[in-house]
């Protein structure tokens, strides 16, 4: 049932299929078929392509983990809660001593001062990895973090299609050949079909080239790591 789970649909599969999209069309178009009479050949190929589509959801999360460790090399692999840092204006400085408290005791580590952030960054970013995740740890319940998980889940949803960025490029440009050439060897009797794969082969590459970046990625777990730090307000509520 995890295939069925919102996460898996809307940051692994999603991605996956917008990735192989053009290819996908491409296939309608060129195979087509009647399935009014469904027999266990359709059956069975119905299976296949719900299993496939699950694989392609593994294969999105693979390659979205691979451009993660690249983007945050600094941080072991992991987005982390910029927004801790003291130096980030994002989170007025009285909240943020909260925070920093409220973490400081969790883990029992004295959280780094501005000082100390300025002299060793990477070492007060350890701090800051730590603290992440910790909060991650303790934020798994999706109705009662269900803002945290919106964005957790569109920071999944760019990861996973940045990591796919390039495959996605050259499925699209091998599919786009292929119509072309099956276009020309029909002397142009199918450009209706063809058409259709060609402009949605445009769409495509247009939205990856554009916009399919890593500042995209950048941007979400920015989001995201504010929404996180937020939820120390629930925990630090509750323990008062």
């Amino acid at each position: 049932m995890d295939f069925l789970d919102g996460y898996v649909v809307r940051a692994r599969l999603f991605p996956a299929i917008l990735a192989i999209a053009p290819a996908l069309v491409f296939l309608l178009v060129t195979v087509g078929g009647n399935y009014e009479d469904l027999g266990l050949p359709e059956v069975l190929m119905s299976l296949t392509v719900g299993v496939l589509f699950f694989a392609f959801a593994d294969i999105a999360r693979r390659f979205g983990r691979r451009a993660e460790r690249k983007v945050f090399t600094s941080s072991g692999g992991r987005p982390f809660p910029t927004v801790l840092r003291h130096r980030d204006k994002v989170v007025n400085p009285k909240s943020k001593a909260h925070y920093h408290s409220y973490l400081s005791r969790e883990l029992g580590e004295a959280a780094p001062s501005p000082e100390q952030e300025d002299a060793d960054p990477v070492a007060a970013d350890e701090f800051y990895v730590s603290c992440g995740d910790l909060l991650r740890e303790r934020t798994r319940d999706q109705s009662r973090f269900h803002l945290l998980f919106a964005e957790n889940v569109s920071y999944g949803f760019r990861r996973n299609l940045y990591g796919l960025k390039y495959s996605g490029l050259l499925l699209n440009a091998v599919t786009a050949a292929a119509s072309f050439w099956l276009f020309y060897q029909a002397a142009g009797a199918n450009l209706p079909q063809y058409g259709v794969v060609l402009v949605v082969a445009a769409i495509h590459a247009l939205y990856f080239t554009a916009g399919v970046t890593r500042k995209s990625v950048l941007d979400a777990s920015d989001q995201y790591g504010r929404q996180l730090v937020l939820s120390c307000d629930e925990f630090i509520r509750v323990s008062t």
